[in-house]
């Protein structure tokens, strides 16, 4: 551990939370070179949502290389990128009466953000641009803007202009839908009219917020009332988080600009990509670019990934099954526990159940930690328990960590019990 302290900068942040040093992982397994084991119920923040050397993908990344596939591309042609558009159409796009072209932009989802943003702002030849309150788009200025979180706000070191932030649904009891559309509608209200409105239909770091599907659908009919882009952030959310592959599938929603990272690599790769409307692409040659945006070992473990598990509704059919068995759960501890939890928040396999206080969700949390599983805490004050297992889980392994966490629930409520008394 030695050389973590004396090296690494103090920015990290998983690290002091779960500080062992981790050797290998399988699964939704992570293993120390102590021989611990501790069940991930993280998954990369999302990245893993196929788990961990996932063998049919581990096994077509390994052939590619030993056949010397290409590695970097920039953005030039390769079989590897042909596969995975081919099948990014024929099993995602197609199937669910979408059409979008494909823009790679640099590896991380904030990447995606930046490009989305910048092209909505080209295309519409406005500045501002509509976020919602809890927010999570990354850390990047432009990213950094449309997101809510002070904590990270606070690192920029400079004002974050371009945004105007309305509630999101739920958020102080206000109908932020209709204040949109009155401000849109009222010459005095001050609002400059945005080129784009930007949010996820989960929040994952937010605290696992949920819109209803009525009002994603008020939001896309305003915004294309006032000829307002709505670009929908999936990077946490999709890749079957929720339940379906994109998590607005089930409002019935067509975005104008959807951004994807963490899954859509399938490996953990980094990758990232816009899908947007034929009639936006806008950019001229090479005028948004990134080095790394050509990372074709993805490509092929992404490709692999979905012709695998979207090629029918199997895998949809086991995330939903799985995310049933983890609300029972939730649902049990919840009323077994008023005075630890509040309520159950998210959908699907992007569940979390919210405590009273962050303190007693980060005392769980290490708790669990302690007896081998790996949970993070969301939510403005951290008070928000975030269930993030790989989708691939057996029912098996998701009732280990279920056991794991009811019984770190029980340990620290006769604890809070005894400081009580």
């Amino acid at each position: 551990m030695n050389i973590f302290n004396a090296q690494e900068s103090n920015v990290q942040c998983y690290a002091k939370n779960f500080p062992v040093v981790f050797s290998s992982a399988k699964g939704c397994w992570l293993n120390t070179s102590e021989g611990e084991r501790y069940l991930d119920f993280l998954a990369g923040a999302g990245a893993l949502n196929y788990g961990h050397n996932n063998p049919v993908l581990k096994k077509a990344l390994m052939d590619y290389i030993d056949q010397d596939g290409l590695t970097h591309g920039l953005d030039m042609h390769s079989e590897a990128k042909a596969t995975f558009l081919e099948n990014l159409k024929n099993y995602i796009l197609t199937p669910r009466g979408l059409d979008y072209k494909v823009q790679f932009t640099g590896p991380t989802g904030t990447n995606a953000v930046e490009a989305a943003l910048k092209l909505a702002r080209k295309v519409k030849g406005r500045q501002n641009i509509v976020a919602f309150t809890n927010g999570f788009h990354g850390v990047s200025y432009g990213a950094l803007a449309a997101t809510g979180n002070q904590h990270h706000r606070g690192g920029a070191g400079m004002a974050l202009s371009g945004v105007t932030r309305l509630p999101y649904e739920g958020y102080a009891d206000l109908d932020g839908l209709a204040l949109f559309e009155a401000m849109l509608t009222d010459n005095s209200s001050g609002l400059d009219k945005p080129a784009a409105a930007i949010l996820e239909t989960v929040q994952g770091e937010g605290g696992l917020n949920v819109a209803s599907d009525e009002w994603l659908q008020r939001l896309s009919a305003i915004c294309k009332r006032h000829d307002i882009l709505l670009i929908v952030d999936d990077i946490q959310a999709g890749c079957g988080r929720t339940g379906t592959f994109f998590s607005f599938e089930p409002s019935g929603i067509k975005p104008d600009m959807v951004t994807l990272s963490k899954s859509i690599g399938g490996y953990g790769l980094p990758m990232a990509v816009v899908l947007l409307k034929p009639e936006l692409d806008k950019w001229l040659p090479g005028e948004h670019n990134g080095t790394f945006r050509g990372n074709n070992h993805a490509f092929v473990t992404a490709a692999v990934a979905i012709e695998a598990y979207w090629h029918n509704d199997e895998f949809e059919q086991h995330i939903n099954a799985r995310a049933a068995q983890l609300n029972v759960t939730l649902q049990k501890v919840l009323k077994q526990y008023p005075a630890v939890f509040e309520k159950i928040k998210g959908r699907g396999l992007m569940q979390g159940i919210a405590c009273h206080d962050g303190e007693f969700a980060g005392a769980i949390g290490k708790l669990c930690f302690e007896n081998g599983m790996i949970i993070e805490t969301a939510g403005p004050d951290d008070e928000v328990l975030k269930f993030f297992c790989p989708l691939t889980i057996s029912e098996a392994e998701l009732e280990k960590g279920l056991h794991i966490f009811e019984k770190a629930v029980a340990e620290f409520a006769k604890s809070s019990m005894k400081k009580a008394s």
